[in-house]
């Protein structure tokens, strides 16, 4: 988590390339720094810029998505269900915004869990090394659909993120719900 990307180490390029060619299989890769970027919504030429705040596990949260429910992930990319909104969001910075907040909602700077939600989650970590890997899938298809939902604009991005949020913990806190794999939107993976 404190680990930021850092474009000059060389298994942080491995990695932005490796999700390049997980995203777009039979498309080559100008460069790290290359207007091809924006088609998988990065904000500009170089996505090393958009990680800021959430660091190099953004990264790896994308490409743990795009490489283990890939199905799931080129639906969203493609935006490829439900009556899609005219301005959509930035696919990529959507990804790393997902990972700050559920940074935020797990309370992962302190070393104590402070809320119940961390707590459970802390559980369910001890339990399965992917936890958070797939706590991030979820999360990215909980909040494309409340997104195709509300049929929101980029105005309504913070705001769907929040209530994207409200629903991880709720179902978090679900007393049937041990493992990510328990919760209910976890069904909205293939």
């Amino acid at each position: 988590m404190k680990v930021y990307f850092d474009h000059s180490r060389r298994d942080h390029q491995e990695a932005l390339r490796a999700l390049w060619y997980a995203t777009y299989p039979d498309q080559e890769l100008e460069g790290l720094v290359s207007e091809q970027w924006k088609d998988m919504g990065w904000q500009g030429r170089d996505p090393s810029t958009d990680f800021r705040g959430a660091g190099f596990i953004s990264l790896e949260n994308l490409l743990f998505f795009a490489k283990t429910f890939s199905a799931s992930f080129q639906r969203l990319l493609q935006k490829q269900s439900g009556n899609r909104a005219t301005w959509e969001y930035p696919f990529a910075v959507a990804g790393v915004n997902i990972t700050f907040m559920i940074m935020q909602m797990l309370d992962l700077q302190s070393t104590k869990p402070r809320t119940f939600v961390k707590a459970v989650f802390v559980q369910m970590l001890s339990e399965d090394e992917w936890a958070f890997d797939l706590l991030y899938c979820v999360a990215f298809l909980v909040m494309d659909k409340q997104w195709v939902e509300k049929n929101a604009s980029y105005m309504d991005f913070n705001e769907i993120l929040k209530s994207t949020r409200a629903q991880l913990e709720k179902e978090l806190l679900l007393e049937d719900v041990l493992r990510i794999e328990d919760m209910p939107s976890y069904r909205l993976l293939c």
